[in-house]
């Protein structure tokens, strides 16, 4: 295998790629062997027919494409592996020349890490907000818990109200008809939830139990159901029984239940305590970002369409696996968004060209400081890793590849520089 390299603009290089006639010779046999069972050759049962006869009935070409696709993948790698460039994208490939008897040549184009002319970096101005956590926002937090250690009682002595979960049994009727998905058995139904249509649940309140009545609704014009959509209906009702939600008192007992403090004041100061921590962490986050983005203001660099492209498919590859985490298909996503796939990845362009920015400037920041890694930080970052994977460090230490190391090297090395012009900021 030869290879040579072309540089071209906005960041892009194209290597021109020789196969030996030798090498690419056997692809097209391997290509014969695999594919002769397939195809029909008169006079001859399938797998009979020599190579010769294939290639003259359907052309000296009928095996190229196979045997292309077997000699690329090895040959690109070991071009893109001895080129020394650093290959930011996936290579688009043509054919340039494919022939019997002869070398085979191909191109690949791809996008390579850019220059950066990296601006002011020290000392970068950046508004900072102060933060404070209201009262507001503390008992938001512990009403929450509150609600979530509430306990259901049943009631007797009073008709049903707002908030109570009624247990009803219910059937609707259109024009009459009953129609399907509007039955339903001893259903709690909690007043106030919105969960059924209209006023549903506000025809429920002030009914007692054993109470059977007519509820007269009438579907949004938008439902799901075509055949209900705009059209009044009549549910019969009947309630079966009714519960009350009740509240635990706020108080040291509620504080013990739900924390590790003893008393309310104690919980509620840590309530307090952990939504500034949380707006600190948000907020330095926020500043951060404002920082590199005027640092990226500042500087210089031409970022290939190729790798936008390709960073925003790595983006959507890994939203697909979060989504399938969560029991969702990117497909169905994609339907419910109304998006094909290549919308989609559009859609990330944007937010992919940012994260090659944010990332490069601080490369670059990380250069210009020398800041290293030291080997007890990059023991502590497998650690971590090896401990969000489940797994012993040793046994990761056995998948991680030199190039891996260096990644995660790299990967530490732009958070020590992120922490530095953060420091620097004023």
């Amino acid at each position: 295998m030869n290879y040579s390299v072309e540089k071209l603009e906005k960041s892009e290089a194209k290597l021109t790629i020789t196969v030996d006639k030798a090498v690419f010779e056997k692809a097209i046999d391997n290509a014969y062997q695999k594919n002769k069972n397939k195809i029909n050759v008169p006079g001859f049962r399938k797998g009979k027919a020599t190579r010769q006869l294939i290639e003259k009935m359907y052309g000296a070409g009928v095996f190229y494409e196979d045997a292309a696709n077997e000699v690329m993948p090895d040959a690109y790698d070991e071009a893109a592996e001895a080129c020394g460039l650093e290959i930011v994208s996936r290579p688009t490939v043509s054919v340039e020349k494919v022939e019997k008897g002869a070398d085979f040549v191909f191109t690949a184009v791809v996008a390579v890490r850019p220059e950066v002319t990296l601006g002011s970096y020290k000392g970068i101005e950046v508004e900072r907000t102060t933060l404070e956590v209201t009262d507001e926002e503390i008992d938001k937090v512990i009403n929450r818990e509150r609600e979530a250690n509430a306990t259901n009682v049943s009631v007797t002595d009073r008709a049903v109200a707002d908030g109570d979960t009624a247990y009803i049994d219910y059937e609707g009727f259109c024009d009459g008809v009953a129609f399907d998905g509007g039955k339903g058995e001893n259903y709690g139904l909690v007043i106030g939830s919105h969960s059924f249509i209209d006023t549903f649940e506000d025809q429920i309140v002030g009914h007692n139990i054993g109470d059977e009545f007519d509820v007269n609704v009438k579907f949004p014009d938008e439902y799901h159901a075509e055949e209900l959509k705009g059209k009044p209906a009549v549910f019969k009702v009947k309630v079966n029984e009714i519960k009350a939600k009740v509240l635990p008192e706020l108080d040291d007992e509620f504080a013990s239940e739900v924390s590790d403090f003893e008393t309310f004041a104690e919980y509620k100061e840590d309530v307090k305590k952990n939504l500034l921590a949380k707006k600190e962490e948000q907020e330095k986050s926020r500043v951060e970002d404002a920082i590199v983005e005027k640092i990226i203001a500042d500087s210089k660099m031409e970022i290939s369409d190729k790798q936008v492209k390709s960073t925003a498919e790595s983006m959507a590859e890994q939203a697909a696996q979060s989504m399938q985490a969560q029991g969702i298909s990117l497909e169905m996503y994609l339907q419910y968004t109304g998006m094909d796939i290549d919308k989609y990845i559009a859609s990330l362009e944007p937010t992919a060209l940012k994260k090659i920015q944010y990332r490069l400037v601080l490369e670059e920041v990380a250069k210009a400081e020398n800041i290293a890694v030291t080997d007890e930080e990059y023991e502590a970052e497998i650690e971590k890793m090896a401990k969000n994977y489940q797994m012993e460090v040793a046994k990761l230490k056995e998948y991680i590849k030199e190039k891996d190391a260096e990644s995660i090297k790299m990967d530490l090395r732009v958070g020590k520089a992120l922490d530095f012009v953060y420091a620097e900021a004023k």
